[in-house]
C-alpha cells in the first residue's frame, strides 16, 4: 500500500502536515532519524504510520505516563493495537499485557525511561520482535534542555543493547547545541536529520505588564467563555490559589502540579481533558504532558525560566490548527526572583547558561519588535516578512521616542557608580541610585554622595528598570557574568556617553488586556484548519461526539477533532462516501461513527430546509 493510502485508511487523512512523509519515507528505509517538529506538528504520526505498515514492535520512550494513556486511547479507537506498560497499572494488568506482547498482539508499546532500564526488562524485549525504537520528548536527554529524568541519559545505551535496530528521536523544541546533543548520546548512526518550521502560524503572542494579575486574568477568561486554556504559574502554591479564585468566580478551573496526591492529580487532568474544567492552572517546572487539541489560549501567570520552556508551553494551544492566544504577564519583580534562584547555584557553568537563558526571556517580554520573528531567529530560522500579523508588536506597534537624556543619566549613573567603587553593580542597584532610593546597599557604598544620585525621580522604577534592559540589547550596557550579575559601560556605551548622540528608546508597553480585549485577533489571518461552518450544526455534533466519547471512557477529541467537526459541519456528507472524504475520518472510524454522524447531518438539513 502506498504511503499515501495507509495514510488515510488508518488516521483519516489525504496529505501530510510539512515534514512528515520525509520522516517517515527515512523510517521506512530503516535509517535512524532525528526530528524536529513544532508542537501540534504531527510527531507521533511519524512513528505510528511506519509501525502499522512495518511487521514487529515499535518502542516508544515518552516521559509523560498521561501522554501514553491519550495516545494509546487514540490508537485504539483507530482500530491499531497498541498498549503502555507504567506505574499506574497493577500487577495482574501489567502481566496481561506483557503477554500480550509475547504474543505479537501490539505494534506499538509505549513506556517511561524508568521501566524500560530496569535490570532484565531488556531481554524480555528479545522475544517481542522489536523494529523500531522511538525516543519522544528527546531534548529531555540533554542537560542544556528542560529539566531531565537520570534514566534518559541512559537510553544511550540501546544502541549497543539492539545494534541492528534504528532509533527515532522525535523532539518540538531544541536548539543546535541540544540536538547535536541527542545524536551524540543516542549514538544515532548517518541519521537523517529533518528539521521543521518552528512557527505556529495560527498562535498570537502578547506580553502585557504584570500589574493586577489576577484580574487580568479573570477579565481574558470571560471575554472567552467556555474556551478551554493553561494557566502556568512557577510555583505550586500559585497555581491552587489562582485555580480556588477562578472557581469562587465560576470558572471551571482546577490546579495542576508534582505535589497533589497522583489521584488528584490525575482526576484534574481528565476533567480538562473531558473539557468538565475549562482552564488548569500547572506549574512551569512539572509541565502538562496532554495532547489535547482544543487548547484556545496559554497564560503565563509567571516569566518562563528560558524561551525553550516558553515555546514548548505556548506550543500546547492550538494543536488543532485553530487560532489560539498566548498571553505572558510581564514584571521585573519576576525577574529579580528568578535572579535569586539563578545565584543560588552552586556551579558556575550553570549559574551562566541559566543567566543568560533567563536575560533571553527578558529580551522576548521587553523587545518592541515582531516576537514571532524574535522566536524564530532565537531557534535559528528566518522569518519572511516584517509583519506577522499574530503578535501584539505586529498589529499594534509600540511607541518609540527620542531617549537621548534618560539613556545619558542611566549610561552616567554606571560610570559614576564604578568611579566611586572601582567595581560594577547590578542593574537593579543602578536603578535604586537613579530613584534616589535610602538604602542599606547605597549607605554602604556612599552611592548617595555621587552626583547621579536621585536624577531619575521623574520616572518609576519599572521604567528605568526597563531603559536599562533595552539598553543592554542596544549593546550600550554589557552585563558582566559572575555569581552576581553586574552591568558595565561597553565601548559603544562610552562613545554614546562621550559624544550624547541621539538614543531612541521604546516606551514601556501599556497595560493592553484591558477588561478582557480580543485586540490581537482582531485583522488576523486566517489560520490553518479555521473553517468556517454552520455553527447550529456544530454544536449538535459536539454533543453525538461528547456521548460517544464518554461511552467509550475517552476525551472526546479521541473520538473527533474540532477541525473534522468543522469540516463535517461545512461539508454536510450525507453519505458514506462522502463522509468518508473528510479529513480525520479512517477505515475504523468510518465503520464505528460513520452512520452516527450522517444521520444527525441528515436530521439537521431537514430542519434547514
Amino acid at each position: 500500500m502506498s504511503l499515501l493510502g495507509a495514510l488515510k485508511q488508518h488516521f483519516g487523512f489525504d496529505s501530510f502536515r510539512p515534514r512528515q512523509e520525509e520522516i517517515v519515507s527515512h523510517a521506512l528505509a530503516g535509517r535512524d532519524v532525528f526530528g524536529l517538529l513544532p508542537t501540534g506538528g504531527g510527531k507521533s504520526l511519524c512513528f505510528q504510520l511506519p509501525a502499522v505498515m512495518e511487521d514487529g514492535l515499535t518502542i516508544v520512550v515518552s516521559p509523560l505516563i498521561a501522554l501514553m494513556k491519550d495516545q494509546v486511547d487514540a490508537l485504539d479507537v483507530a482500530g491499531i493495537p497498541a498498549t503502555f506498560l507504567n506505574s499506574t497499572l497493577g500487577a495482574e494488568e501489567s502481566k496481561s499485557r506483557l503477554r500480550s506482547l509475547y504474543a505479537g498482539g501490539p505494534k506499538l508499546l509505549y513506556m517511561a525511561p524508568e521501566r524500560l532500564m530496569l535490570p532484565g526488562f531488556l531481554d524480555r524485549a528479545d522475544s517481542w520482535k522489536v523494529r523500531r525504537i522511538v525516543v519522544d520528548e528527546a531534548h529531555c536527554i540533554s542537560e542544556w534542555g528542560h529539566d531531565f529524568r537520570p534514566e534518559y541519559r541512559q537510553i544511550g545505551g540501546l544502541r549497543e543493547r539492539f545494534p541492528g535496530i534504528p532509533i527515532m528521536a522525535l523532539t518540538a523544541t531544541a536548539t543546535e547545541r541540544v540536538r547535536e546533543d541527542i545524536v551524540a548520546h543516542l549514538h544515532l548512526a548517518d541519521p537523517a536529520i529533518v528539521i521543521g518550521s518552528f512557527n505556529r502560524e495560527n498562535l498570537t503572542y502578547r506580553v502585557i505588564p504584570k500589574e493586577k494579575p489576577y484580574r487580568q486574568i479573570l477579565d481574558f477568561l470571560r471575554a472567552r467563555p467556555g474556551e478551554s486554556g493553561i494557566i502556568y504559574c512557577s510555583s505550586r502554591k500559585a497555581t491552587e490559589a489562582v485555580a480556588e479564585k477562578l472557581r469562587e468566580d465560576k470558572i471551571r478551573a482546577r490546579p495542576y502540579h508534582a505535589g497533589l496526591a497522583a489521584e488528584e492529580r490525575s482526576a484534574n487532568q481528565e476533567a480538562f481533558l473531558r473539557d468538565e474544567a475549562q482552564v488548569i492552572c500547572a506549574t512551569i517546572a512539572f509541565g502538562m504532558g496532554i495532547n489535547k487539541p482544543n487548547v484556545r489560549f496559554v497564560i503565563h501567570h509567571d516569566l518562563p525560566k528560558n524561551p525553550e520552556g516558553y515555546y514548548q508551553e505556548t506550543g500546547r494551544a492550538g494543536r488543532d490548527g485553530l487560532p489560539a492566544e498566548c498571553l505572558l504577564l510581564f514584571s521585573p519583580g519576576d525577574v529579580a526572583k528568578q535572579i535569586n534562584f539563578i545565584e543560588e547555584k552552586t556551579d558556575p557553568h550553570e549559574r551562566q547558561l541559566a543567566g543568560e537563558q533567563l536575560r533571553q526571556m527578558v529580551h522576548y517580554a521587553e523587545n518592541s519588535a515582531c516576537r514571532r520573528r524574535w522566536l524564530l531567529d532565537y531557534f535559528g530560522e528566518r522569518m519572511e516578512g516584517e509583519n506577522c500579523q499574530g503578535c501584539d508588536n505586529c498589529l499594534s506597534p509600540r511607541e518609540t521616542f527620542d531617549g537621548t537624556i534618560q539613556a545619558q543619566k542611566f549610561l552616567s549613573c554606571v560610570y559614576r557608580i564604578r568611579q566611586k567603587t572601582g567595581f560594577g553593580f547590578g542593574l537593579n542597584h543602578v536603578v535604586e541610585v537613579l530613584v534616589g532610593a535610602d538604602s542599606d546597599a547605597i549607605r554602604k557604598w556612599g552611592h548617595e554622595q555621587i552626583s547621579t544620585y536621585g536624577i531619575g525621580r521623574d520616572a518609576r522604577r519599572a521604567e528605568w528598570q526597563a531603559y536599562g534592559r533595552e539598553l543592554i540589547r542596544l549593546g550600550l550596557l554589557e552585563q558582566q557574568p559572575g555569581k552576581f550579575v553586574t552591568v558595565d559601560l561597553s565601548a559603544q556605551g562610552q562613545e554614546a556617553l562621550r559624544s550624547r548622540r541621539p538614543i531612541t528608546l521604546t516606551r514601556p508597553a501599556p497595560e493592553r488586556a484591558g477588561k478582557g480585549s480580543r485586540e490581537p485577533r482582531e485583522g488576523r489571518r486566517r489560520a490553518a484548519g479555521d473553517v468556517p461552518c454552520d455553527e447550529v450544526l456544530l454544536e449538535r455534533l459536539k454533543k453525538l461526539r461528547r456521548t460517544l466519547a464518554d461511552e467509550r471512557n475517552v476525551p472526546a477529541y479521541i473520538v473527533f477533532s474540532d477541525v473534522t467537526l468543522r469540516a463535517i459541519a461545512a461539508r454536510l456528507p450525507v453519505t458514506l462516501e462522502q463522509f468518508s472524504g473528510i479529513p480525520g475520518v479512517g477505515e475504523r472510524k468510518l465503520a464505528d461513527f460513520g452512520e452516527m454522524f450522517i444521520e444527525e447531518v441528515s436530521r439537521h438539513v431537514a430542519r434547514t430546509a
